[in-house]
């Protein structure tokens, strides 16, 4: 076959995926987001979906631990976990006891600028799944035996967490690239905090974050917006606006400093390093969003043990592959309301390398802003799309999706609006962002494990300013 036939064959064959794509992108995007809000400024959004008979109610808050002090640094968090212990109506067994016998799942989250308690339930079960949240959003008990037996639990959890390498380098990347400021505390906050965080605390977190403005009640799934809209006016039409109202562009009125600068912790008895390179990113709602994806795409993912000898359509992981430099790579893009992470995560037990690990990374980030053809953008981009509609599988999924839109952006972004997006980047504009955003700009650096071979942070910073494809 001629090569002229095999580039047709791909051509057609890319073209019918781009099609097939858009296709169920508009498909989702039917389901159009229907959002009400109360007069204390409480929000519903839901999405209904008729094919399931299950939904996903929670309630999605502007606050995290971004939103902590230095002294309460892991309030949020705390929270979290007292919310199940009980309120003044219910003891911590008739919680336990009414959703099980509903068949309902319970759960929540802290991230360092949201809180989420959400339930899966049955459609007939809603209006008891949300009843329960509202009691726990707004009558926790809040026992101070029971917040000392608390403490041990999520020491404990802190344990855990610190065992896991890179959670705790991506801890030390936000510490590091955003000092002093709050987005660079980590979510459970410090031990010393654990153990002395005291109820008062607890009550002036929730009277300063838990407000009406900042709450988002969304449902996803066989779930009727009306109804929701009725069951949130009789359940949160108690709770109370700011004072300022805080809007969405107030949260962004003082960004934080990126600090180029650099952590390291060295420990030999490591088999393998744990290297993070980022520059700073960009918000949510900023226009290079998207594009900035599409950079992370195009360095990729790779993984040694899933048997891969490293892909065409990824340089870098065919090099590390090649050479035999790292054992695996991630390329990230962390985003907040106001600014963001993005870059590359190696994992290498070859840490006589390391030096060239760097170099080959570094390189690529370069070549994102000189050499990247139309061709290459065009297959990242049906794989981003790819991508974003598979984050969208199921109830809890979608109403993650609504809720932080609802808190990021004031507005839920249909799955079609996200494949135009995407749809609309090209070659210069890959091109542009990575040149304003990656080129001899401030970097942060990571080290934890056998990292005496990392180079100088002069070196890598040095890099970002002369290397050229």
């Amino acid at each position: 076959m001629s090569f002229l036939r095999q580039g047709l064959l791909k051509s057609k064959s890319a073209l019918k995926l781009t099609n097939s794509l858009n296709a169920t992108f508009a498909t989702a995007g039917k389901a159009k987001t229907q959002v009400t809000t109360l007069p204390n400024g409480f929000t519903i959004a839901t999405e209904r979906d008729p094919n399931v008979k299950t939904a996903t109610v929670g309630v999605w808050i502007n606050a995290g631990s971004r939103l902590e002090t230095a002294q309460d640094n892991g309030s949020a968090h705390f929270l979290e976990h007292m919310a199940f212990k009980g309120t003044k109506s219910r003891a911590q067994h008739d919680i336990e006891l009414q959703i099980e016998n509903l068949g309902s799942h319970l759960n929540a989250y802290t991230s360092r600028e949201q809180t989420v308690y959400y339930a899966k339930a049955f459609e007939k079960n809603i209006p008891q799944a949300v009843d329960i949240l509202a009691d726990i959003l707004q009558n926790s008990k809040l026992d101070e035996a029971a917040i000392e037996r608390e403490r041990d639990v999520i020491i404990r959890e802190q344990q855990e967490v610190e065992k896991i390498t890179e959670e705790v380098v991506f801890d030390h990347l936000h510490a590091t690239a955003f000092q002093n400021s709050s987005l660079g505390y980590t979510i459970l906050g410090p031990k010393e905090n654990i153990l002395s965080i005291q109820k008062r605390d607890l009550e002036q977190y929730i009277s300063r974050n838990y407000r009406a403005d900042r709450m988002v009640l969304v449902g996803a799934g066989s779930v009727n917006h009306d109804e929701l809209v009725k069951l949130a006016e009789k359940k949160f039409s108690g709770l109370k606006p700011s004072e300022p109202p805080v809007s969405i562009q107030t949260l962004k009125d003082h960004p934080p400093r990126f600090w180029g600068s650099e952590v390291r912790v060295r420990n030999d008895d490591m088999n393998q390093a744990h290297i993070a390179l980022a520059v700073e990113s960009v918000g949510w709602s900023h226009p290079d969003y998207y594009t900035m994806l599409t950079l992370q795409s195009i360095v990729g993912n790779w993984d040694r043990s899933l048997g891969s000898n490293g892909s065409t359509s990824s340089r870098l992981s065919y090099t590390v592959a090649k050479h035999n430099l790292a054992n695996q790579y991630m390329t990230f893009n962390t985003s907040y309301n106001d600014t963001g992470l993005w870059g590359t995560y190696l994992v290498s037990e070859n840490v006589t390398c390391l030096d060239d690990l760097i170099h080959f990374t570094l390189k690529e980030w370069s070549r994102l802003s000189t050499s990247v053809t139309e061709a290459e953008v065009e297959r990242t981009k049906q794989q981003l799309k790819t991508s974003l509609l598979l984050n969208l599988d199921g109830t809890t999924a979608v109403a993650e999706d609504i809720g932080r839109h609802m808190l990021t952006l004031g507005r839920r972004v249909e799955p079609s609006e996200v494949a135009a997006a995407v749809d609309r980047i090209t070659a210069k504009d890959v091109h542009r962002v990575a040149y304003e955003r990656l080129w001899d700009n401030e970097v942060a650096v990571v080290g934890v494990g056998p990292v005496n071979g990392l180079p100088d942070y002069l070196r890598v910073r040095g890099a970002m300013s002369f290397m050229r494809s």
